[in-house]
Parts: structure tokens; sequence; C-alpha cells
């Protein structure tokens, strides 16, 4: 079901907008997770390590079809916002046409470089072999993903986040499934964790198309319809690209930081794969607030409802806190048992490091939780850029602090403690902005494309 966010309670409306993507972002999370704990019970920790440590490089190289899917999401909102439905459908071919082939693009490079790009993170050699197979089995299927990706982002930004997870919770059930037979039954190792998570992400992508032919009217398109718009386009990647380089940015860092983990050795390695993993999914709650608020920023700046956005800003702040406040505890008492779900045996310097990070970086979850939320307005808004210096600096503060700390006392907490204090400085950017009043200027809809696009026509 579409939803107008430009009309009742914004904390109900954001609220409700939240729940199913935070479940869906649950079930998302689950194709790592499972990923990771299927192969650290039932190969062994390097294994584990191997999927970790290739990571970061999958999430570079989709970093730039990820922030575009943001640009077109601000975009099609806003038109939506706006009643403007011609020019929303016009917004949705563009933005699956460009999303989709460039996807394309990306798992082919991937599948080329992933051998050379793990040994420049200096991945040891036990774990290289099953490191480069994971890494191009994912890049082979990765267009099934970003389909559903680019699916699920066009209903949300029409305001449904239901549909999207009972798709999501299918294929995420499937790859739990595939998981076990591959690894468990069939003996694959880190290649059927891999094959599990291709089919059953095709699958999503499937069944999200299918719906939106049949079931979405204003999804529907006529041959003619078909159609792109280069005016939207440019629209889209001024709005998208800083949300590319941000997301870009941020797998640079992961990369770094990688690597300097890889400098400790396999056990580390492992520790910092199934803990992050773990702190992945405690941020889950978190993320899904900066994603709603950012829709219903681009729906009320469409509409010209201002005074909305900043009651949707104080209201999302308030459940954030609440919500990290509850996590950071329950991830604080229940680190172990949540590191052991990803080993077998004592494995107790494993599970001492894992611990170790969870509770360093469990704290300073509400410091993420307003970062989340303060540049998910400022990116609703149209004033992309910001977050993108967000990002910028809380990259440079945590490689910096990382490579101090290491060499101090800390050795390897070093690297936890980078992480937290990258949020709190980065934090200051988008908050200064948001009291600026500057992000009013930049609503998308009223002004460069009105001036790009020529007038819709029924």
């Amino acid at each position: 079901m579409l939803r107008d966010m430009t009309q009742g309670s914004p904390a109900k409306l954001i609220w409700a907008f939240s729940v199913p993507m935070f479940i869906g972002s649950i079930f998302q999370q689950l194709y790592n997770m499972v990923d990771a704990i299927v192969v650290g019970r039932y190969v062994g920790p390097n294994a584990l390590a191997a999927v970790g440590t290739s990571f970061p490089i999958i999430f570079f190289l989709v970093s730039v079809v990820l922030g575009m899917t943001m640009g077109s999401g601000v975009v099609i909102s806003q038109f939506f916002g706006a009643k403007d439905m011609v020019r929303t459908r016009r917004a949705v071919v563009t933005a699956l046409s460009f999303q989709l082939i460039f996807a394309a693009f990306l798992g082919a490079v991937g599948v080329v470089l992933s051998r050379p790009l793990l040994l420049l993170l200096n991945t040891p050699d036990v774990i290289l072999g099953d490191a480069t197979a994971y890494m191009q089995i994912f890049f082979g299927g990765i267009l099934f993903m970003f389909a559903y990706n680019a699916f699920a982002g066009i209903l949300r930004s029409l305001g449904d986040s239901k549909t999207p997870l009972y798709f999501l919770i299918i294929s995420s059930l499937l790859n739990v499934g595939l998981n076990i037979y591959f690894v468990v039954g069939l003996g694959l190792g880190v290649r059927g964790v891999a094959w599990a998570t291709l089919i059953a992400q095709g699958i999503s992508s499937v069944l999200t198309f299918v719906y939106i032919y049949k079931r979405v009217p204003l999804l529907q398109f006529t041959r003619a319809e078909l159609v792109f718009d280069w005016g939207i386009f440019w629209t889209m990647v001024r709005i998208g690209a800083p949300s590319s380089l941000q997301q870009a940015l941020a797998s640079v860092g992961m990369m770094v930081v990688q690597s300097l983990v890889n400098s400790f050795g396999p056990v580390t390695m492992a520790a910092y794969t199934a803990a992050s993993r773990m702190d992945s999914f405690a941020m889950i709650p978190i993320m899904n607030f900066g994603m709603a608020v950012s829709t219903f920023t681009g729906q009320n700046i469409g509409a010209n409802r201002l005074d909305r956005v900043t009651e949707g800003l104080k209201a999302t702040l308030m459940m954030v806190i609440a919500a990290c406040l509850i996590v950071s505890v329950l991830v604080f008492s229940a680190g172990g048992q949540m590191i052991r779900l990803f080993i077998t045996g004592e494995q107790a310097e494993i599970v001492a490091q894992g611990i170790d990070y969870m509770r360093t970086v469990s704290v300073f979850y509400a410091v993420f939780g307003a970062l989340m939320v303060f540049n998910g307005v400022l990116r609703g808004a149209g004033d992309a850029w910001i977050p993108t210096l967000t990002t910028m600096t809380s990259l440079a503060i945590r490689v910096a602090s990382a490579y101090i700390l290491v060499n101090t006392a800390l050795t390897y907490r070093g690297i936890w403690w980078s992480i937290p204090i990258g949020w709190s400085v980065a934090v200051l950017v988008p908050t200064y902005r948001y009291f600026s009043g500057v992000w009013k200027t930049k609503a998308v809809v009223r002004q460069s494309l009105l001036a790009q696009v020529e007038p819709a026509t029924d």
C-alpha cells in the first residue's frame, strides 16, 4: 500500500513506516549473519575470516549503485509528495534503467578484480582461495540483489514499506535452508554459502517484480512510457552522486580498517567478523529510522510542509534514543553469547576480542543514532552533500585514530575505539547544518526539476 506522509501525525507515520523496514532489515542482515554463522560453525574460523575479509570489497563495488538508489528515492518521493504522478512514473523508469544496467557492469568488474583486491588487503594465503571464490560467486549474481533493492527502494519512496518485507522474509528463510543444505549437506564450504545467497536473492527480485507488474497500477507502464528521461536522470545524479561518494568513502574506510585488522592475524579477523556482523544487526533500528525520516522529509518537502519536517525530526530523535538505550544494554550484557553463535568449541581468544569490540562500540549507539537522523532529514530535503561530508569526517577520524591507537597499549583494541571516536566528531556536521536552516532551500521539486524537465502532460 502506498502511503501519503504529508498528512497525519509525524511520529505515527514514521513509526508505522519504520517497523516493516526494521523487520525487513533484520531478514536482510540474516543473509550476512547466516553466511558467517554457518561457515564459522561448520567449516571453521578460517572460513569465517574469508567471508569477513571479502565484505569491505563487496560493499565498495556496490556503493555507487546504492548511492544512486538513495538519489532516485529522494526525487521519486518528492514528486509523489507533490502529487505529480506523471513525473513520478518517469522517475521510476529512469531510475530502474540506470540501476540495473550499472549493476550488471559492476558485477562483471567484481568477478575480474576479486583476487587482486583481496591481495591489496593483505589477505593471508590460508584464506585467499575461499575469499576469492566467495566474492566471484557473489558478484556473478549481483544483478539480482540490485534488482530487488531497486524495486523495493521505489516502493518505499512511494510510502510502501510492507510489500518488500514479505518477499524479503521468503528469500531470507530460503537462504537459511540453502546455506545448511549446501554447506552441511553437500559440504560445499564457502562456495555453498555464496550460491545460497545468489539463489535466494534471485527469487526475491523476481517476486518483487511480478508484484509490481500485476498489483501496482502507478508502476504499470506501456511500451511508449519506457523512456529514459535525461533531465530527471541528471537531477538524480546531482542528488545521488554525494550519496554514492559517501558510500564509496565508507567502504574505503572499511577496507583500510580491514587491512589493519588482517595484520593481527586470523584470530582477530574472526573476532572482528563476528562482532561487526552483530554490530550491524544491532544498528538496524537506528538506520531504519534514518531512512524513514528521509522519505518523510522528501514527501513533505515536495508538499512544501517544512513545519512537518521539524516535527518529524524531533519525533524520530526521541524514538532513536529510546531504541539505542535498549539495544546498547542488550549488546553490552549479552555480547559473549552473540559471539559464540559464530564459532564452535571454546575459542576463548576470539570470544574475548569480540566481546571487547561490542562493549566498546555499543555504549555510543545513541551518537550514531543522532547522526543517522540528521543525515536522513538533510538527504530527504535534497541537501545531499552534507551527509557525504559527514562520512568523510567520520572516515578520516576513524582511520587516523585507528592507526594511532594500535601503536599504543590498546593494540587491536584501538581499532574498536576508532569507531565511536569517528561518530562523535562527525555528528557535529549534520547537526550544525540542520540548525543553520540552509537545507530548506535545497528542495528538488521546486528547484532544478521544474527547470530541467519538460512540462508533463497526461
